[in-house]
């Protein structure tokens, strides 16, 4: 009869409840989708997150960690008022929940076009980790972006806050030859793209930025630099992708 009355309850108790296990990570990746990101190289970044998060290194370092398993929550962000949830919080802890998640972000469609907020992309983020139907003792947020901020509040603020509710910031930088910028005082900054999300964008312990020398190159860049999100190994910066 207790038996029956404890599964009785269970039932009812809300999914969220029922799902708060443990995960050696909860990792939202933010991806930029502004007018800079045009639709092909906004395919390189979809199939090339989604080549990154199937990688068997990646799958491995997942499965490496004392619970086996992280949890994935992925988003696009544009301008102030512009993020979206692309997939929602999922479990990758195998190969086939791993090839899930690739399929689903290839078939999702684009959020939008718009400018350039990244301080909103990061306060949006911190949104969707507290409210993670998951725990971690790690939580990061991996911002990958080809431009400075230039809406919302200032992205130092931005950051500060976050790296104060002990959240780790990293970031993929993606180079756009100043021969391709029809904005080069937003992509090529000066004293440098990377220079500048260094400066003002990334924070917490250990944290770093990859570069991405391209969008063609960035599913290599996002492949190493999921190894090195999920190892959490100490670094202040790795070298750009080949």
């Amino acid at each position: 009869m207790l038996v029956a009355l404890l599964s009785l309850t269970l039932a009812f108790v809300s999914p969220t409840v029922r799902a708060a296990q443990p995960v050696d990570m909860l990792l939202v990746m933010a991806a930029d989708v502004s007018r800079s990101v045009t639709e092909p190289k906004f395919r390189l970044q979809r199939e090339g997150a989604a080549a990154a998060i199937t990688h068997p290194d990646v799958v491995r370092a997942i499965t490496s960690g004392p619970n086996r398993r992280i949890a994935i929550c992925f988003v696009e962000w544009a301008s102030a008022n512009m993020q979206n949830v692309v997939i929602d919080w999922m479990v990758i802890g195998d190969g086939v929940s791993a090839r899930l998640f690739g399929d689903r972000l290839i078939e999702t469609p684009r959020s939008f076009a718009g400018s350039t907020s990244i301080s909103a992309a990061i306060d949006f983020a911190v949104r969707q980790l507290e409210r993670a139907p998951f725990v971690a003792d790690r939580r990061v947020i991996d911002v990958s972006g080809d431009g400075n901020n230039i809406g919302g509040r200032l992205v130092t603020d931005a950051r500060d806050d976050a790296v104060a509710r002990n959240i780790t910031i990293n970031a993929l930088v993606i180079l756009t030859p100043i021969e391709e910028a029809f904005r080069p005082e937003h992509t090529n900054p000066p004293g440098g793209l990377e220079k500048y999300f260094q400066e003002n964008v990334i924070g917490g312990p250990g944290a770093f930025t990859i570069v991405a020398e391209n969008h063609g190159a960035f599913g290599r860049a996002m492949t190493k630099k999921l190894i090195q999100e999920i190892a959490g190994a100490p670094r202040n910066s790795l070298a750009a992708a080949d």
